[in-house]
């Protein structure tokens, strides 16, 4: 198992948290409600000055993000809320190296989490 592995899953063990890496997954449970992992995109990856969140339903007020480096450890960023649907975050400070943003929606009961690099 190489390193990258390894690590990804200590933390899916630790955090508890699903890991998704593009937009389909195996799994699908029908709940009337559009799939979340499926409903947000995180865009520019690998990112430099801005990583933007976007979501299929207007919930971006509602959205709790969380980045975490490839530690663990959490990191506080800025962000915006551009409209109902997107929230853009600075990354511009970060140093180079790949990161893990959660993104959790209570009024949906989900979280995922997407691996972006930082250039």
């Amino acid at each position: 198992m190489t390193l990258n592995k390894t690590i990804l899953l200590l933390l899916t063990l630790i955090l508890g948290v699903n890991l998704s890496y593009g937009q389909g997954r195996e799994e699908v449970f029908y709940t009337g409600q559009p799939d979340p992992v499926k409903s947000i995109q995180i865009y520019p990856n690998p990112a430099t000055e801005f990583l933007n969140v976007k979501l299929e339903v207007p919930h971006a007020k509602q959205v709790k993000l969380t980045c975490l480096n490839i530690l663990g450890s959490s990191m506080e960023l800025e962000t915006e809320i551009v409209d109902d649907f997107e929230i853009r975050i600075r990354v511009k400070d970060l140093t180079s190296g790949y990161y893990f943003i959660s993104v959790q929606d209570e009024k949906l009961k989900s979280k995922s989490t997407y691996k972006f690099l930082k250039r």
